[in-house]
């Protein structure tokens, strides 16, 4: 009895002392306390970020981090910015943004090789990527990790070999260029203007669907007309990339009503991935070589089971992604860089002399590419300096140790930017910033973790050589036939910030035949 006395005596003694307490003031105070506990926190981080004072980096605000640096300055000056970092802070830098996180930037080829093939288990995709690009790459290769990730990727290689080079290079990509030809000369003969970075994605796309599909999209049959998957895919592309370039997308989404137009475009792609998959369930394949598709839709996953329509249809838009967009805007920068103004003029004049006395007016082979070493060149060097996708992030899954002693705690994000790395002077050299397609033919090529444009390391990418090979292939039988006049020869072409890097307004030029009965 006397227990209960007490136990309540002490509640109600506990209640009035609360009530003294807890006045207005009292609770004012309390919550001010606490504001600026937080705000000493997190004074130069996003929230939830601890402090790292052992990297440097730009200034970031109380519980917002760097978010103004990504919201408020231009977006298509992204790589502009990370490259000047790195020329103010060095090889290593940091930022937070709210939502992703704390990512460690860094630049030193050593470092980037530990991350991407050394300790290559400690970093991946991650979840996050996944999320933000679900509606386009699904459970892809380009999104996955792990099994899911090994399986595809050994499956994929199968259809990227020299014997199917060999058969892609006569069968598809001198087929394709042959119609890129038709079209210019109807162009120069009406005098009109070109963009050529949009001749240039119909030739991809129509290639890679000869190759994955086992037909072509058709774009080069009607050069002028939109082609509404290929349109889709842009933007849905363009539109999922806002997710990585800005902490506030879900806001901006709804602003601009992106969640409508990422539904509607998803639809489009989806509806016509399926549909060519319904078409080949009914009709079979009936070809001798196996396409892509085939060899995913006789392969078991990881499970030993049949991949479902929605595997198969999210494996094909991942590499309709990587072959398609990928080589087209490395052949645009490649187009800009030897017409610009300030182009060096021997470099067309050597990549022509070089087609003229390795053809000798036959057709390209597989053969043929392989020996047009300067061709290999000027398509690697536009590719180091304007890479198909300039900056690319994992996540760190275990505590680990960079070269060089910095430390990378799970969680955290890892990003490098191969935009930076090919301007860095650090990495080549003081004409990093120049185009020279000689520094490839002097001694040994650079190492694979100075040109990151392939990746490196165990996702090294599959298609690297069919890329080589149908670039080359398209750019020989071009350059020997047409003339191409930049319509803005003094400016830099902007690009579009997303996943890969495009350029804002196409590649316009007006084209002649350098010889008229061509």
């Amino acid at each position: 009895m006397s227990s209960v006395v007490t136990s309540g005596v002490s509640s109600a003694v506990i209640v009035q002392i609360l009530k003294r307490l807890l006045t207005r003031t009292n609770v004012a105070k309390i919550l001010g306390t606490y504001l600026i506990y937080l705000t000493l926190k997190y004074r130069k981080t996003a929230y939830g970020i601890r402090i790292r004072t052992d990297l440097p980096g730009p200034a970031g605000l109380p519980f917002l981090g760097n978010t103004y640096q990504l919201v408020f300055l231009p977006r298509n000056e992204i790589l502009q910015r990370q490259t000047a970092n790195h020329e103010k802070y060095g090889p290593v830098y940091t930022m937070t943004i709210p939502g992703i996180g704390r990512i460690v930037n860094i630049l030193d080829p050593e470092m980037i090789d530990h991350v991407l093939r050394v300790n290559f288990w400690a970093y991946e995709k991650g979840p996050f990527l996944r999320t933000q690009l679900g509606p386009l790459v699904g459970g892809g290769i380009f999104g996955a990790d792990g099994h899911q990730w090994k399986w595809q990727r050994k499956l994929a290689s199968h259809i990227f070999n020299v014997k199917s080079f060999r058969s892609y290079t006569s069968t598809v990509f001198c087929k394709e260029a042959d119609l890129v030809i038709d079209y210019l000369n109807i162009k120069a003969d009406r005098g009109e203007i070109v963009d050529l970075q949009d001749v240039f994605y119909k030739y991809t796309l129509d290639s890679f669907g000869e190759i994955a599909f086992g037909q072509s999209f058709g774009c080069l049959d009607r050069p002028g007309d939109e082609v509404p998957f290929a349109a889709a895919f842009d933007r849905l592309n363009q539109t999922l990339s806002e997710r990585f370039i800005s902490p506030m997308f879900k806001l901006i989404s709804w602003y601009r009503g992106h969640a409508d137009t990422i539904e509607r475009d998803s639809k489009i792609v989806s509806d016509f991935t399926y549909e060519i998959i319904r078409q080949r369930r009914e009709e079979g394949h009936g070809k001798d070589h196996k396409d892509l598709m085939q060899l995913f839709m006789e392969a078991q996953d990881e499970n030993g089971e049949a991949l479902t329509d929605e595997m198969l249809k999210d494996t094909m838009n991942n590499f309709i992604l990587a072959g398609r967009d990928t080589t087209a805007q490395a052949l645009s920068w490649m187009f800009y860089l030897i017409h610009r103004e300030s182009a060096d003029k021997t470099v067309l004049e050597r990549l022509r002399d070089e087609t003229e006395q390795v053809l000798q007016g036959s057709l390209p082979t597989y053969e043929s590419t392989k020996q047009q070493k300067f061709a290999e060149a000027c398509f690697y060097e536009a590719l180091r300096l304007y890479p198909s996708v300039p900056k690319n992030m994992k996540t760190c899954v275990e505590d680990d140790v960079l070269p060089g002693g910095v430390r990378i705690y799970k969680g955290e994000r890892i990003g490098w930017s191969s935009y930076a790395m090919g301007r860095s002077t650090a990495v080549w050299g003081p004409d990093a910033k120049e185009y020279k397609p000689e520094r490839w033919l002097s001694g040994e090529k650079p190492s694979q973790s100075k040109f990151v444009s392939f990746h490196l390391g165990p996702r090294t990418c599959l298609g690297q050589a069919f890329a080589t090979i149908e670039a080359i292939t398209l750019m020989s039988m071009l350059v020997g036939r047409f003339d191409f006049k930049l319509v803005d020869p003094k400016k830099e072409p902007a690009y579009v910030p997303s996943l890969t890097m495009p350029m804002d307004s196409g590649l316009p030029v007006r084209v002649t035949r350098r010889n008229p009965k061509a």
